[in-house]
């Protein structure tokens, strides 16, 4: 911390500020809570407009130069949307924080109110995510993906311009912004897995810095932890990143925590699947190792049935289209 002041690392995008608000309440709620400033930083992801993010090369567009603040000691803490952060984090960095899990599901938006399966043929769909597209191929192989970038608010705003026929966004934002009644249909997790870790805001501290992490723990969800370690340790088994058509999600039962996930092929011609649980032992609780541990178990099974030779057939074709 700078003083007596905590300095929360943020981009400047109305949800990335929303979710750094929130953090930021829930610090100043703790007993002896020090001052909190928000510092608005701009990232690769914010610069690069024009291009899809899975022509760039490289990962963290959204992440890493906060977390080089972060790492330099210009800000205390990095908010981030944890599906933007990297399964490696940065070395000497921490995840202090998974705040409590909003919907994971993904959001459909139709000009016209219809569901995805009432789009008229050849329907112009945005989407700037692979896995979205690769599911969507799946569901709807006749509909056109369109690129789709810039902020929540922007987003429904060209749809309602008629850019496209329909949007796919992140619930989560979408409640979190108080845009939910724009919202046509929500997507089932089975039928259309959403991003790891999505619907979950982490929080990011130096792992040196004791007195901020002892902060960030008292906004840590217990399940969330556990669901986000299942699907991250997949993700990272797997070596995904965004430019991947890989979704995941970890779900307590009980005492069970169930993780499910599925590789698609672009073109959705080709899925594999793979589910699995951990159940805690004589009443004892999960712990964030036997959920590691859940997700390393279901990426070896999608891996055995060839994930790893769907990963790279998908990575080889958009070398070849990337300009």
């Amino acid at each position: 911390m700078s003083g007596a002041s905590l300095r929360i690392g943020t981009r400047a995008s109305a949800l990335a500020l929303w979710q750094a608000r929130h953090v930021a309440a829930l610090l100043a709620a703790q007993p002896g809570a020090p001052r909190i400033e928000l510092v608005h930083i701009r990232t690769s992801g914010d610069a690069q407009r024009e291009v899809p993010l899975w022509q760039t090369e490289g990962r963290a567009f959204f992440t890493r130069e906060i977390d080089e603040a972060l790492s330099k000691g210009t800000i205390d803490v990095a908010v981030h949307s944890l599906k933007d952060l990297p399964t490696a984090l940065t070395p000497g960095l921490a995840l202090g924080a998974a705040l409590a899990r909003q919907d994971p599901r993904d959001a459909l938006l139709t000009r016209t109110g219809v569901s995805l399966r009432q789009l008229p043929a050849r329907a112009r769909i945005g989407t700037s995510s692979l896995r979205r597209r690769a599911f969507l191929a799946r569901i709807r192989p006749d509909a056109v993906p369109v690129e789709l970038r810039g902020n929540v608010p922007t987003r429904i705003e060209r749809l309602a311009r008629g850019d496209y026929d329909a949007i796919i966004l992140a619930a989560a934002g979408l409640t979190r912004l108080g845009l939910s009644q724009h919202v046509t249909e929500y997507l089932s997790a089975e039928e259309f897995p959403p991003a790891v870790s999505q619907g979950v805001i982490g929080v990011c501290a130096r792992a040196d810095d004791e007195p901020t992490l002892r902060l960030l723990r008292a906004l840590d969800d217990a399940g969330a932890r556990l669901a986000v370690s299942a699907e991250r340790a997949l993700l990272e088994r797997l070596e995904g990143g965004c430019q991947v058509p890989l979704g995941a999600l970890a779900e307590s039962r009980g005492d069970t925590l169930e993780l499910q996930a599925a590789v698609c092929a672009l073109d959705g011609t080709r899925e594999l699947r793979a589910r699995g649980a951990a159940t805690a032992v004589r009443g004892a609780a999960l712990t964030t190792a036997d959920a590691v541990a859940l997700g390393e178990r279901v990426a070896r099974e999608l891996l055995e049935a060839g994930a790893a030779r769907l990963i790279a057939q998908e990575r080889s074709a958009l070398a070849v289209t990337a300009p």
